[in-house]
């Protein structure tokens, strides 16, 4: 059993020679001569510092684990001993946090105070003589300036005493050396010494009278006068030559800001009035505060529209240009096809194709892709007239020019007009950006769509245009707002009152009709449906123009437009879910028209998509249920344009479609596709003599016509599903199933083509079925051809691919050997991350624990001496009460004496 702790200490004290035996005066007086003694106190202390350390079990950090078994390895051999100091790194740190954590824990919420910055007052192993020293030694240092510094600006006091000047510049004080006294001294001085006999003395030669040496004579030595008088008046010399120079400078200064006024013209393109008499009339204050105003307000705006000076690159060749755009139009295909797929497209894919297309070059021929859509979910447009792109103007939405309607948020301007003429340039002060997008050549020049008066006139101003129509409207909060003004307003006229509204209040001109235009365009999407379901159908022109205008307005308010969107999909879903309107219609094909029907998930799209198909699934029982589904047929094909996906619900339709109206019923099975029976009276009879006409919308809800509308209706709507299968025959002609999709609908055209159905429809309908159905004989055909078989591959099998396994010299089970160095160096700062990460949360729990403890520390201080202050005070009190209570005895057994006398 080992001993205890201090026999323990007594036996390493006595081992290392500490304390035992003590040395005979002969071996310490040996040693003092060999220098020992000194190397014997080094070993002393260096003994005893390892005693120390090795005594304390617990000043060391030991493995918890205890001792690893040992291996063999070509790495030195590490000590399973002890590593690191913990008792000595936690004084460390607790000794740096008290100087610097408890140092701002006591300035915290303290203002003021006096902070003593005296060299060596902090330190506490200074003297005080060697603070006084250092001070001293500094203000030495610091002080560099002289009152006799010749070089100085300032004036000079000069030598005084006892508070007068010893300068011989005054009036009192003159000079009065005279050297004729000197050289007489001088003469009186050689002749005593001439008449004594002693040794001769050379005398003072004088100066002549017109300051000349003598010829043959060395140059006389300045007198210390002299020296003085030429310093100051090089002095003074120059420090009128600095003051010439300042003069000078301030003269310029002087002179270019009188030429101000003239530069400040020539900034700003003004043209001085030259010859000519000037108006003597003095104009009124009230005109010249208006002009100054209106000043400012031209001046601020070009201030904000003046764009700073960028470098210019250098001219693209033909060839770079291609490039360029070649690679633009690739990398917008490619993340249309990622949201097509329903792949996600990341941050860094989205902030590339915005880079691509800022770098989009604003010369030259624009091209338009009908596959390209905003990142925020617009779509394409509506292309049934010429476009911006193909009119000549260089901007991102691709509306149809009509009736000078543009996009409010695009800064629209033909591209052969970039360099504006000397009269754009003098009326630019009256143009407002915002006004040349939206309005009309009239009602730009009209004075209420200006900025300076757009706030007052759309509540003041009620003029009207050469239409009758007002050039001023409120902007509509309700639906029934906006109805009640369209009441005295013809239909065709409802665009242009869009177009005014959109002028009066865009976002440019006040910060609150940002909202107000984002219920406007709700509020235009409730028109759309309410004004679709009317018993007079408006123009198809006018729902078109409403239709481009929610397209501008979505670019600037998309979530808006959205929501209500899908509000109106909720709606119609919930209360009529198989018995659209005209105005359901019409909101899908505001969808199909305004946001990318091609991305695989979308917030507005996909709803539509799939309101379309319920739609088409549900047995017709009527003609208008025909009519819808042929109309939400196109719709869907519509949708899918450009994706390509196939639609079951419209083939299902479509084939079901031509089997209700065909004239005659087929025996035998046409394909494998559900065939509904339909209702008595839905067969076409007897319509050779008639003509073939287009759906019209009306045919969608009308259920009251006549035995000959409905033929005439039946044989459109036959006529527009033919037109409608070979329209999806070209879409899915790429798909490998097409032989499949397409092999009924060969065979229900050869029943319609069939002589029973022949006879009964008309001759125009027969030959579009009979060449839909050559057509889709030589496609099946085609398709048939394309098709081969599974086989093995015809050539000699391949041997599976071996490498050489690698072999590491200096193999490190804890070392990371990835071939991949930008990988290996991505983990090797992960792991560094993670490793810092851990010590300062470390660092950052042990200083909020000892805040904690220091907080805690000054609570009881505190505590303790308010006690401490309580405790006195109430003994004084105490003593106080207890010394009157006792005087008040006396007194009270002073007065029983005296009353008992």
């Amino acid at each position: 059993m080992p001993g205890s702790q201090l026999k323990r200490l007594k036996a390493s004290l006595r081992e290392k020679g500490v304390i035992g035996p003590q040395l005979s005066k002969k071996q310490k007086k040996k040693n003092a001569q060999d220098g020992k003694t000194n190397n014997r106190r080094f070993q002393k202390a260096a003994d005893l510092e390892g005693i120390r350390e090795n005594f304390n079990p617990f000043d060391l950090k030991h493995n918890a684990r205890g001792p690893k078994f040992e291996v063999t390895t070509n790495r030195p051999a590490t000590s399973n001993a002890s590593k690191g100091r913990p008792t000595e790194a936690k004084s460390l740190g607790e000794e740096r946090r008290r100087q610097t954590l408890l140092v701002e824990l006591s300035r915290r919420h303290k203002v003021g105070g006096i902070l003593d910055r005296r060299f060596g007052e902090n330190d506490p192993f200074m003297a005080p003589e060697e603070k006084m020293r250092e001070r001293f030694v500094r203000e030495k240092q610091s002080h560099k300036s002289s009152m006799f510094d010749l070089e100085d600006d300032g004036p000079s006091e000069g030598l005084t005493h006892l508070g007068q000047s010893l300068s011989f510049d005054g009036p009192e004080l003159v000079d009065d050396f005279e050297e004729d006294d000197l050289s007489a001294e001088s003469d009186a001085a050689a002749s005593d010494d001439e008449h004594r006999g002693s040794k001769r003395v050379r005398p003072f030669d004088l100066e002549a009278p017109d300051g000349d040496q003598a010829e043959g004579q060395p140059e006389r030595k300045k007198s210390k006068q002299e020296v003085m008088k030429e310093v100051i008046s090089k002095s003074k010399f120059y420090k009128a030559e600095r003051q010439a120079n300042k003069d000078a400078d301030e003269d310029l200064r002087e002179e270019l800001d009188m030429e101000l006024p003239d530069l400040h013209d020539l900034l700003f393109n003004k043209k001085k009035a030259t010859g000519g008499t000037r108006n003597d009339t003095a104009e009124s204050a009230v005109a010249g505060k208006e002009r100054m105003e209106r000043d400012y307000d031209m001046r601020l705006r070009q201030l904000a529209q003046d764009r700073r000076a960028q470098p210019t690159d250098r001219s693209k060749t033909d060839e770079e240009k291609a490039l360029e755009e070649s690679k633009r139009l690739k990398e917008l295909e490619e993340k249309r096809l990622k949201r097509m797929r329903g792949e996600e497209v990341s941050d860094s894919d989205e902030e590339e194709i915005a880079d691509i297309q800022s770098e989009e070059p604003t010369h030259g021929s624009a091209l338009f892709m009908e596959n390209e859509e905003d990142d925020f979910g617009l779509g394409k447009g509506i292309k049934a007239r010429p476009t911006a792109t193909e009119l000549g103007f260089d901007d991102e939405d691709d509306f149809i020019i009509e009736d000078d309607l543009i996009a409010s948020d695009s800064d629209l301007e033909l591209i052969e007009d970039d360099v504006p003429s000397d009269e754009e340039e003098s009326g630019a002060e009256d143009d407002d950006e915002f006004t040349k997008g939206i309005l009309n050549e009239e009602e730009t020049q009209n004075p209420v769509f200006s900025s300076r008066h757009m706030d007052s006139a759309a509540t003041n101003d009620t003029r009207e245009d050469s239409n009758g129509l007002p050039y001023t409207f409120p902007c509509p909060e309700t639906l029934d707002d906006f109805v009640e003004m369209t009441k005295s307003i013809p239909m065709e006229h409802v665009p242009t009152m869009v177009q005014r509204i959109r002028a009066l209040y865009h976002p440019k001109l006040d910060s609150e009709n940002k909202s107000k235009l984002a219920k406007f365009i709700a509020i235009l999407i409730q028109y759309l449906a309410f004004v679709s379901n009317h018993t007079k159908l408006p123009p198809f022109h006018v729902l078109e123009t409403l239709i481009r205008h929610i397209h501008s307005l979505a670019k600037s308010f998309p979530i808006e437009t959205a929501n209500e969107f899908r509000l109106q999909f909720e709606d119609f879903s919930q209360s009529r879910p198989l018995s659209p309107n005209l105005g359901d219609l019409m909101v899908l094909t505001a969808v199909g028209t305004i946001f990318p029907t091609s991305d695989h998930f979308h917030h507005v799209a996909t709803p539509a998509g799939l309101l379309i198909a319920r739609n088409l699934e549900k047995v017709p029982k009527r003609l208008t249920d025909y009519a819808q589904g042929a109309f939400l047929s196109t719709l869907a094909l519509q949708y899918q344009q450009v994706s390509k996906r196939y639609v079951p619900e419209v083939m299902n339709f479509c084939l079901n479609t031509l089997c209700a109206l065909a004239p005659e019923k087929a025996t035998a099975t046409l394909g494998y596709f559900p065939i509904h029976e339909p209702t008595p009276g839905t067969r076409i009879s007897s319509a050779k003599s008639l003509t073939v006409r287009k759906l019209a919308p009306a045919d969608c809800v009308r259920d009251d016509i006549t035995d000959e509308e409905a033929t005439s209706t039946k044989l459109a709507i036959l006529a527009t599903t033919a037109q409608l299968l070979e329209a999806a025959a070209d879409l899915f002609s790429g798909k490998t199933a097409f032989f499949e999709t397409f092999e009924p609908v060969k065979d229900v055209l050869t029943h319609l083509a069939s002589k029973p159905c022949k006879t009964k429809l008309p001759a125009a309908l027969n030959e579009q079925f009979i060449k839909l159905q050559s057509k889709l004989d030589r496609m099946l055909r085609l398709a048939h051809m394309a098709r081969r078989p599974l086989e093995l591959h015809h050539h000699r099998p391949l041997p599976i691919k071996s490498a050489i396994p690698k072999f590491e010299d200096s193999f490190d089970p804890n070392k990371h050997y990835d071939p991949d160095r930008d990988r290996a160096e991505l983990a090797k700062l992960r792991a560094e991350h993670k490793k810092e990460r851990k010590g300062a949360m470390r660092e950052l729990r042990k200083d909020t624990n000892f805040m904690a403890r220091e907080q805690l520390r000054m609570k009881k201080a505190k505590d303790a001496a308010y006690e401490k202050k309580y405790k006195r005070l109430v003994a004084e009190i105490q003593g106080e009460e207890g010394r009157e209570a006792n005087a008040y005895e006396r007194e009270k057994q002073m007065r029983k004496r005296a009353s008992k006398r």
